[in-house]
């Protein structure tokens, strides 16, 4: 791995633990901005998959270990498989990678805490609509402030080499 890739999965992994151990609103947090841009920038597929879960799983271990770590991981691989096979970044992966953590992760919650049945179904994603705004802010900006960011270094890089 080069140098500067060996930077780019530190600061990524750095702002993730960061990001989520400072406070913030619920649910914004730049794990599915991290997960879809390290799928689709990263050559190294297996580094890619890795970026997220060990930032979450560091900063589990300060927030504190759940019984829906799998469901939770297990989505964001999930996202991070899905910035693989993407042609950019854009609003229609963001928002697809947004609903499918919010359905993932609240199928989870509903088979940890909820009846299992319809109504404990319904009830579990009614309860968890007020948090997904957050969720799509929060992936919307991080993916954005990612892209943006990789975009200006990678300009800033070429006109330094001319």
């Amino acid at each position: 791995m080069q140098k500067i890739e060996m930077k780019a999965v530190f600061g990524l992994i750095v702002l993730a633990i960061i990001t989520r151990l400072m406070p913030h609103p619920p649910n914004f947090a730049p794990i599915t901005g991290i997960a879809l841009f390290s799928g689709y920038h990263f050559v190294n597929k297996r580094i890619a998959l890795l970026i997220p879960l060990v930032g979450l799983f560091i900063s589990d271990l300060f927030i504190g270990l759940h019984a829906l770590i799998p469901v939770i991981y297990m989505s964001f691989v999930l996202i991070t498989v899905m910035g693989l096979y993407v042609k950019k970044l854009s609003l229609p992966e963001v928002l697809g990678a947004s609903i499918s953590f919010f359905i993932l992760s609240n199928l989870g919650v509903w088979y940890f805490y909820y009846p299992l049945t319809q109504a404990g179904l319904i009830q579990c994603f009614i309860m968890a609509l007020p948090f997904f705004a957050n969720t799509l802010a929060g992936d919307l900006f991080y993916t954005a402030l990612l892209q943006f960011s990789f975009e200006k270094f990678i300009r800033t890089s070429v006109s330094h080499q001319n």
